[in-house]
């Protein structure tokens, strides 16, 4: 049964399965073919704006925010998709979380240790850290600097991963009851209004901490 209930989230479903074309739809944002913005690309245009703004305020400069508004909208698009039935739900694995994760984390490394490293030595020490104590501050900082990829991916993944494996469970008990399956159908509008605000939750936290990692080099 848990191998049946997990199935579902299987991204190898036959020699020609297409379910991580998903993350390729990032081309169903609409683009503007008329002087006017629609209503659609309106909303994208004042949730970029914002996030640029908190953006700015951490990182005290414009040049980032296009790869971390970027990232947020793609994130969000793969998190929304995943709610359509019969769309495979790619976020929900550790591949493209990771993938995304690391890219960002090893790019700040890079940059951070050729370009600004007295800086990133500076981190390793907090403020006020008792001399004898500098030496496991370091071993502990830099511990926590390593696992901060896996945390956002982890992160992103588990939260993803947890409604739909809920809703699978339910629907996989109630298919043979039609009556409470019709009473429990105000229990799934619910748990998919909750899906729709983690997946635009988790692409905010992703980015926010993407830019609050970025705001320490």
């Amino acid at each position: 049964m848990m191998m049946n209930l997990f199935s579902v989230f299987d991204p190898v479903t036959g020699s020609l399965s297409l379910n991580w074309i998903s993350m390729m739809f990032i081309m169903i944002v609409p683009y503007p073919f008329w002087n006017t913005p629609s209503k659609p690309l309106l909303m994208i245009l004042v949730l970029s704006k914002k996030l640029t703004k908190e953006i700015i305020m951490h990182l005290k400069m414009i040049e980032p925010s296009i790869i971390l508004v970027s990232l947020f909208i793609y994130i969000l698009i793969n998190n929304m998709m995943g709610l359509i039935p019969y769309i495979f739900t790619a976020s929900s694995h550790l591949i493209f979380s990771l993938s995304l994760a690391l890219s960002m984390w090893i790019s700040l490394m890079i940059f951070g240790w050729f370009n600004k490293t007295n800086s990133m030595f500076v981190h390793l020490v907090p403020v006020g850290t008792p001399t004898p104590l500098m030496p496991f501050m370091v071993m502990i900082e830099s511990i926590s600097n390593l696992i901060r990829p896996g945390s956002l991916a982890v992160r992103l993944s588990a939260n993803m991963i947890a409604g739909h494996l809920l809703m699978s469970l339910l629907g996989n008990n109630l298919i043979n009851n039609f009556f409470l399956l019709m009473i429990m159908m105000w229990l799934f509008m619910g748990l998919m209004m909750f899906e729709l605000a983690v997946a635009f939750i988790q692409s905010y936290v992703f980015m926010t901490l993407s830019t609050l990692y970025s705001s320490e080099i």
